[in-house]
């Protein structure tokens, strides 16, 4: 028989504060027809030829580079490579553009160079209020982008500047992110089964 550790209560509920999150998230049907609209938004845009461009700042910064791994990649099968960009991806990038033109201006640069009308810009912050974040969406909604957020209970200022927004249903930030991992998992794996559909057929047992 293993012995107790210190930190069992700790670690214990760690994950009830995780699972409770994720039941409110499941238990909240507003939030889930959210998640439903970004998801055909999302196969809409790729069916049109359209992209996606992801940010976000820290553990968001994260999030939006796994988000657009599994899409470029592959999320449960092998299927061709959907066309999506984490702006987060390149230091180079980041520290040219935050020297020459301002932390703040570090998406927004990257979105007027790159968006087109019709793609998805994805905006990643728990507090929904990172300035660089905001001026983000900004520009993606000047440049007629389908602007989403993904963000916390509040939603901050990213909930009304956002054309989507998912508002997860907590203010602790760790809940939040684990969240946010799973709304891309979520959405990366609907956008795979509908946009693929004979392949998934084929990886089923």
């Amino acid at each position: 028989m293993s012995q107790s550790s210190p930190f069992d209560a700790r670690i214990r509920g760690s994950v009830q504060s995780a699972i409770a999150t994720m039941e409110s998230l499941r238990a909240d049907d507003a939030l889930l027809s959210a998640v439903s609209k970004v998801a055909q938004a999302l196969i809409n845009a790729f069916r049109q030829g359209n992209k996606v461009l992801l940010f976000g700042n820290g553990g968001s910064a994260n999030d939006a580079h796994h988000f657009a791994t599994e899409l470029l990649g592959r999320f449960a099968f092998d299927r061709p490579g959907l066309p999506a960009l984490s702006l987060t991806e390149s230091m180079t990038t980041i520290t040219a553009l935050a020297n020459d033109y301002g932390y703040e201006q570090v998406f927004s640069r990257q979105i007027e160079a790159l968006g087109r009308p019709g793609d998805v810009a994805i905006a990643i912050s728990t507090s929904g209020n990172s300035l660089n974040v905001l001026h983000g969406v900004a520009a993606a909604n000047k440049a007629e982008l389908l602007t989403v957020g993904l963000t916390g209970r509040s939603g901050g200022k990213l909930r009304t500047l956002a054309k989507e927004c998912i508002c997860v249903p907590s203010d602790d930030v760790p809940r939040i992110q684990e969240c946010h991992t799973l709304v891309g998992h979520i959405l990366s794996q609907i956008v795979e089964q509908e946009m693929f559909p004979q392949k998934n057929s084929a990886a089923q047992p």
